[in-house]
């Protein structure tokens, strides 16, 4: 097993991957397995030093050096996060988001992984489209062993993560073993997407280096690729900054912090004001709306569940996510 430690300041691991960018990471001892690429990688936080181990059968060529840059590289520690932060507009709303995500990146994800996940996302929660790319993966996927490292640096225990399938696998299958994994009408899109992309219709390297406007178009031309997944898409696996996806999570938000009076509000007026208003790095801005909106209703609902939650209180918050 291979171990490199990676100077990650600004950074908060757990909050990254439980943000709703990726989904296939799981709580392992005192980090998380998954995989970066085709690689079983192990990695833990400890304050400002990310430690992270891979297997030796897979990195055997790859040097010190190289394994540092693959960790930095995905979860992109070289971005300017201060920088970031300081652009976003200034308004209550968009502050306290700041202040609840600091230390959340955006993810480099790789782009067929990506498009197929979010393929599969429509109309679903986080822990639903968590299941579906597990299943997924453990279907499709190839297995790999790592070593969680042990505290008494001696051999630890033994994790299996799985690969995502590549498009070429997906093609082979069929709408029925993809229904197989939870994704009921989405099969048919992923399926056929995957089509695209294995025969080479579809080159997602090409499309990577066009235009926002000309990538967006032909990503939204793709089966079961409408706005919002073209936009997560450029956001996440392309790194186009300024790309704000728009799901129910952040309309809500839009609407009732930002349009609160509006009568008459569609898709292009929404989509027009995010990107005049949120601007460079509005990709960013949306992540960590997204991700404060989502965990506030999660602990309101908790507070209303056990009756901790004043009735004045409950309807404040049912206001801003529910209107």
């Amino acid at each position: 097993m291979k171990s490199v430690e990676i100077p990650a300041p600004h950074f908060d691991l757990a909050m990254t991957l439980d943000s709703g960018q990726v989904f296939h990471w799981e709580k392992s001892g005192d980090g998380f397995a998954g995989s970066i690429g085709d690689r079983a990688t192990y990695v833990e936080q400890a304050g400002e030093v990310l430690r992270a181990s891979f297997g030796d059968e897979q990195l055997e060529c790859f040097k010190h050096s190289s394994l540092k840059m693959i960790v930095s590289d995905y979860f992109a520690l070289d971005h300017p996060l201060a920088e970031i932060c300081a652009s976003f507009p200034n308004d209550p709303v968009m502050n306290a988001a700041r202040d609840f995500c600091r230390g959340l990146r955006i993810i480099r994800q790789p782009m067929w992984e990506c498009l197929a996940t979010f393929i599969c996302s429509s109309m679903k929660q986080v822990a639903h489209i968590r299941q579906i790319s597990k299943k997924l993966r453990e279907r499709f996927g190839q297995p790999l062993e790592i070593d969680r490292p042990s505290p008494r640096r001696r051999r630890g225990e033994a994790i299996t993560v799985f690969t995502f399938p590549s498009a070429e696998r997906i093609a082979a299958s069929s709408e029925i073993e993809l229904r197989k994994c939870g994704l009921g009408y989405r099969a048919k899109n992923l399926l056929a997407t995957a089509r695209l992309v294995a025969s080479g219709d579809v080159d997602l390297a090409m499309l990577a280096q066009l235009s926002d406007h000309d990538l967006r178009a032909r990503l939204c031309a793709l089966p079961g690729v409408g706005a919002k997944v073209a936009n997560c898409v450029m956001l996440f696996a392309c790194e186009r900054l300024r790309a704000f996806p728009i799901d129910v999570w952040i309309e809500r938000v839009l609407r009732a912090k930002y349009f609160p009076r509006a009568r008459r509000l569609n898709a292009r007026r929404l989509r027009t004001f995010t990107e005049e208003y949120f601007g460079t790095h509005g990709g960013y801005a949306q992540q960590y709306l997204f991700h404060h909106a989502r965990k506030s209703r999660t602990k309101t609902n908790k507070k209303r569940r056990t009756g901790r939650l004043s009735p004045s209180r409950a309807c404040d918050n049912v206001s801003v996510l529910n209107s």
